[in-house]
């Protein structure tokens, strides 16, 4: 029961949040809600306390805590680490977030020396180191899934180096190609895509603890011992930067609507190859779906709504840009805005990986459509054209010469291919028997036989190679 001779001031210092003395009147039921994030920022819960043991040991280390302060501080923030991890631990929102929720649990574990922990910081330098390492450890993820993915498409084109399926410009048929190379189109896409989150992760992997709220701090700190402990490459050169910058979750940000564009490309394929249309593939029967109201329907759910997915992640993106583009240094509070989508971003590439990555090994390959339909739309005129170039003829002249032959095949409902030695040599004397080699499927995938070309001995080194990369050991 609440003592009636004490006055409204005490009674809202005693109760509420970590700043409170300094107010006259609590803040609203509404307003708590409106600005609390411990809601999503309490997924941060364990770097929030890695980070604070890190804090801790380097203020025992220049004398600014005791050891009996430091070992109490360890044991309840294990205590802690334990709770959340079971579901024990008892999410306030009066204490707004992940932070002072956490302090408040070690105080009622430790008494004073949970209020020491916080000397040297302030939760603008706490909230950027979190930050810093939740991203750290999803950039580690998901360059080991880029990698998986990588492997599968590798695995499947290994398989198919020499299943010929046509290849487009403009949607129309171009030219022949294999279906192993054009997977591996996609094994270059995703392998950039773990290039850019490498290179992401060095900036990522920088200190911002010791900024404090924004000009540092007096107490004689030692950021170097923090950022060993913590695993960090460097250290945050400037104490207003260090506290406002979010750079880093736009660039991972940026980094994952890649890798999303690259998972919607390949979907809007998958969609387009399992359609009776065009019979290339089906997919596995887990990663589909029927239709309510027609039994014969199998609908390439995962693959279309990938591609929506791809909306939200660039969306995010976009959201992040715009928080930042109107802020003053430093430290403001609309920056806690940076956290729901940068968590739904990295979850939303996760997953999509994931499932990729199995989708992508179940494939089921119909060759003799992909072989059909390669044998549609004069695929091997360029072929002829080389062919006559190669007798000695201009590539203008040929291409022209060619361009007359494709124009005699529609008339007469055929392929270059199946026009007679005599039909072809109206076109160009020089023109011999040897052609015919030329003009087959198998002849021009063969004939690009230099690096990143068709030739099914170049598929196949280039899918080996992906294979012998070693795998990550993040997972």
């Amino acid at each position: 029961m609440k003592n009636p001779n004490q006055s409204n001031e005490d009674q809202f210092a005693k109760k509420s949040q970590a700043w409170s003395a300094r107010f006259s009147e609590p803040v609203s039921d509404l307003v708590k809600r409106y600005t609390a994030s411990v809601s999503f920022d309490k997924r941060m819960a364990q770097v929030d306390i890695q980070g604070s043991i890190a804090h801790a040991t380097m203020l025992r280390t220049v004398g600014v805590l005791g050891q009996d302060d430091l070992s109490s501080i360890e044991r309840g923030m294990a205590q802690i680490s334990t709770e959340i991890a079971e579901g024990r631990f008892e999410w306030l929102l009066d204490l707004e977030d992940v932070h002072l929720n956490i302090e408040k649990r070690l105080v009622d574990l430790i008494g004073d020396a949970g209020k020491r922990l916080h000397t040297g910081r302030s939760r603008n330098d706490q909230v950027a180191t979190d930050i810093r390492l939740w991203v750290r450890t999803e950039i580690d993820h998901q360059i080991a899934l880029l990698g998986q993915i990588r492997r599968a498409l590798a695995t499947v084109a290994l398989e198919h180096a020499e299943t010929i399926m046509p290849g487009f410009t403009h949607m129309q048929v171009a030219q022949p190609v294999t279906f192993g190379h054009h997977l591996l189109a996609y094994a270059e896409m995703f392998g950039r895509d773990g290039s850019r989150l490498t290179d992401c992760r060095k900036r990522v992997n920088q200190l911002p603890l010791g900024a404090a709220a924004l000009a540092g701090t007096s107490y004689p700190i030692d950021r170097q011992q923090v950022a060993d402990l913590l695993g960090f490459e460097g250290i945050c050169a400037n104490s207003l930067d260090a506290v406002s910058d979010r750079d880093f979750a736009i660039e991972f940000c940026a980094a994952a609507a890649l890798i999303m564009t690259h998972i919607s490309r390949l979907s809007e394929e998958l969609v387009i190859w399992m359609s009776p249309r065009v019979g290339f593939i089906d997919l596995a029967d887990r990663f589909c779906t029927g239709s309510s109201i027609m039994p014969q329907k199998k609908n390439p759910d995962v693959p279309e709504l990938a591609r929506g997915k791809t909306g939200r992640v660039n969306g995010h993106l976009v959201a992040l840009l715009t928080l930042m583009k109107g802020q003053p240094l430093a430290y403001n509070k609309d920056n806690q805005e940076d956290k729901e989508g940068l968590f739904d971003t990295a979850d939303t590439v996760r997953d999509t990986l994931t499932i990729f990555v199995d989708l992508i090994s179940g494939i089921k390959v119909k060759a003799d459509a992909m072989r059909a339909a390669a044998l549609q739309g004069y695929a091997t005129a360029t072929d002829l054209a080389d062919y006559l170039v190669k007798k000695g003829l201009p590539f203008r002249d040929a291409h022209e010469t060619v361009a007359h032959a494709v124009r005699h095949c529609e008339q007469k409902a055929c392929d270059l291919a199946d026009l007679s030695l005599a039909d072809l040599k109206q076109f160009n004397a020089s023109i011999d028997q040897d052609v015919f080699t030329v003009l087959t499927l198998e002849g021009s995938v063969a004939a690009r036989s230099h690096i990143g070309g068709t030739a099914p001995v170049r598929v196949r080194e280039a899918a080996q190679k992906i294979l012998a990369e070693p795998s990550s050991s993040v997972l």
